[in-house]
């Protein structure tokens, strides 16, 4: 028999009106929305447009034909496919480097079928192809390394275009979620009511009235369990053109690696890992090898100059070398510019008590005393971390991992954190791009297990773009 409570609080749906016509606010989030989308897809065609340009300067020709004379299908096919795989839609999935890749080289294909069947041989020539693969990849990626980029920090720079969002929950889901938000500086949380203290069963309007005056765009649950009624609270939700979305807060697995299944009406989660293992382990050392002897060669001058800074500015050795806690719990020397005085580590037991970090498992302090002049530029652009290139190459680093600590660190570990010693450490990591120096010890742990689960050498190479992108800004730099 259906609960007359549901049923009068559904009839009182009419009464309270569907505002959607006056949510001026989310009408004008959702036309800033459309801007965005088309500034993005014009860009990708600017950007395309480029790399096929180029393309057909220095490919190969064939029987003297131009290619721009066919560059609006091109663009049309290319831009079709990225449309068609997501990359317009609000899933913060669709900017990631290994999907762009897939899609861009799926549109690839796309044009060389057609061109094959449309003047076989004469159309366009193999290099062109080529250089036009690689270029627009390139270009599309920078291209929207840096919208992403002037986005955050616009976003960052005035929260007023930030997405206005209330949570409900009990206290620990809201702050869990809060931090999370926090992070993707896309949401600003305008509203909250702690489930554990309101009486979501009798003051269901209340809740209702009390979101709809905010104006906000969507409703997080971050305690599913304490929302009886949902489909009522949904319904109320719709017919106000409130977004709902479901956080489960409860499930301590990484998330970030789960995708979500459906098993007859019902939605599961279905958790999955892609561990650092045999061929693929050599196959990412032989890379680091690679690419860290190019690096230490292109970069050889900036090591000189830096050098002499370093001299110039304290006495003391130029190298800054520590015991750290590396691949199975070996212990190796990690290489760095120094950047504080010399007793520096005497000092430390001094300044404890200033730790920033919550937990106090890794220490690090704002405006450190012993940090030198050159020291702060070098941190400030992680410049400090350029020799540990010499360590990648003795097998002891990779570029990407979880960063190695010292010994001081891992000796106040938990048990649950010996996974970080399973894979080779890295220069970079999946922390240092999610904020850097403002994180505490649990979010550090948390990402480096998000990385370790989901590892590829695609997610290697985004995350080093997006290090550039932190080192650029200065995301949480001391």
């Amino acid at each position: 028999m259906t609960d007359p409570k549901i049923f009068d609080r559904t009839n009182n749906i009419s009464n309270a009106g569907d505002i959607r016509a006056t949510n001026f606010l989310i009408r004008r989030r959702t036309l800033i929305r459309g801007i965005g989308l088309t500034v993005l897809m014009v860009l990708d065609a600017l950007m395309l447009y480029l790399a096929w340009t180029i393309a057909d300067r220095f490919g190969t020709p064939v029987n003297g034909a131009h290619l721009l004379k066919s560059i609006v299908p091109i663009l049309v096919i290319s831009i079709g496919t990225l449309a068609a795989s997501g990359h317009y839609g609000s899933d913060d999935k669709s900017h990631t480097l290994p999907k762009l890749f897939k899609s861009l080289t799926l549109a690839q294909i796309v044009l060389l079928i057609g061109a094959f069947f449309y003047q076989p041989g004469v159309w366009i020539s193999r290099s062109v192809f080529v250089i036009a693969w690689i270029l627009s990849i390139l270009f599309v990626a920078i291209e929207r390394l840096l919208f992403d980029v002037i986005i955050a920090q616009t976003r960052k720079r005035n929260p007023t275009l930030q997405h206005g969002v209330f949570l409900l929950g009990n206290q620990t889901g809201i702050e869990k979620v809060r931090k999370l938000l926090n992070r993707s500086q896309q949401f600003r949380v305008d509203g909250i009511i702690d489930l554990s203290v309101w009486d979501i069963e009798n003051q269901l309007d209340q809740i209702i009235d009390r979101i709809r005056s905010l104006n906000v765009s969507v409703v997080f649950i971050c305690s599913q369990q304490l929302v009886t009624h949902q489909v009522v609270l949904f319904w109320h939700l719709k017919s106000a053109g409130i977004h709902l979305r479901v956080i489960h807060t409860e499930l301590n697995l990484p998330q970030h690696c789960s995708e979500t299944k459906m098993i007859e009406e019902i939605p599961t989660i279905r958790f999955k890992s892609l561990p650092i293992l045999g061929i693929d382990f050599r196959l990412k050392c032989l890379l680091d090898l690679i690419a860290a002897s190019f690096i230490l060669i292109l970069i050889s001058p900036i090591f000189l100059v830096v050098s002499v800074l370093i001299k110039l500015d304290s006495p003391g050795p130029i190298f800054y070398k520590q015991y750290r806690v590396g691949l199975k719990g070996a212990h190796f020397q990690v290489w760095k510019f120094r950047t504080m005085v010399v007793n520096a580590g005497e000092l430390q037991k001094e300044l404890e008590a200033q730790n920033e970090i919550k937990g106090g498992v890794l220490f690090k302090i704002k405006d450190d005393p012993r940090i030198t002049k050159i020291g702060k530029f070098l941190r400030r652009y992680s410049l400090d971390e350029l020799p540990q290139l010499i360590n990648v190459l003795q097998g002891e680093m990779s570029l990407v991992g979880p960063r190695p600590l010292p010994l001081r660190d891992v000796e106040r570990f938990s048990k649950d954190h010996f996974l970080r010693h399973e894979v080779l450490p890295g220069i970079t990591g999946l922390w240092q791009v999610k904020g850097r120096s403002n994180v505490d010890s649990d979010d550090v742990f948390y990402w480096d297990i998000i990385y370790i689960l989901q590892w590829s050498l695609a997610l290697d190479l985004n995350i080093l773009l997006q290090t550039v992108k932190a080192v650029l800004t200065r995301e949480g730099a001391y």
